[in-house]
């Protein structure tokens, strides 16, 4: 039996060069994948992007509505008919933003479809709040792993601080991708709550 991955970290920890290291690592042994994104990351429009300037166009978006499962079958059979291969893989990146239906389906690729997923995302928020997509993954993926990366300060990092303007804020929406105006920055809890004024 396939199974479902997650591997969670903060900002800048790794996670989609890992993605597609790992994309790399299957099509070197000549396995073929499937890149997702869900739709809202417009970083990079239809690619992955990686700080360290790799980048890839994905094979598909997924929007709030779509059913993964279904999408994922009916790229496996385009896939099939055109080459007669199958596909090894299913890899998503900033799966902190599929639906929790989305991921019950993700799960379902891996147990009924055999085929692995590799989820790759955040945990939670700029205010310590978990997304759903990430809360359903901690829930039922088979395998979780933590990608690690360290704060200013050195210790390691578990909060996404955003700064707006280039300071930090504490309120808004849950969802403000990074860009001109809205960036991010990985803080250890200590320096998260001095960021917000509760410690010195």
């Amino acid at each position: 039996m396939s199974k479902l991955y997650f591997r969670h970290g903060a900002m800048n920890s790794g996670k989609s060069t890992a993605l597609l290291q790992a994309a790399h690592n299957y099509e070197e042994r000549d396995q073929h994948v499937l890149l997702a994104k869900p739709a809202i990351d417009v970083k990079g429009e239809k690619a992955i992007t990686s700080r360290l300037g790799v980048d890839r166009e994905v094979d598909f978006l997924i929007t709030p509505d779509l059913d993964l499962r279904a999408e994922f079958a009916a790229r496996v059979q385009a896939f099939k008919q055109q080459t007669g291969k199958s596909i090894a893989c299913l890899l998503i990146d900033e799966a902190q933003f599929l639906t929790r239906e989305q991921v019950d389906e993700a799960l379902e690729i891996a147990v009924i479809d055999d085929v692995p997923v590799l989820a790759y995302g955040i945990r939670t928020d700029f205010l310590t709040n978990g997304f759903p997509g990430s809360l359903r993954l901690l829930e039922i993926a088979h395998s979780l792993e933590e990608l690690k990366t360290i704060c200013r300060c050195g210790r390691k990092a578990l909060f996404n601080g955003r700064k707006v303007d280039g300071k930090f804020v504490f309120d808004g929406d849950q969802v403000a991708i990074d860009g001109v105006h809205v960036t991010y920055e990985s803080l250890c809890p200590n320096c998260y709550f001095q960021k917000q004024g509760k410690t010195n």
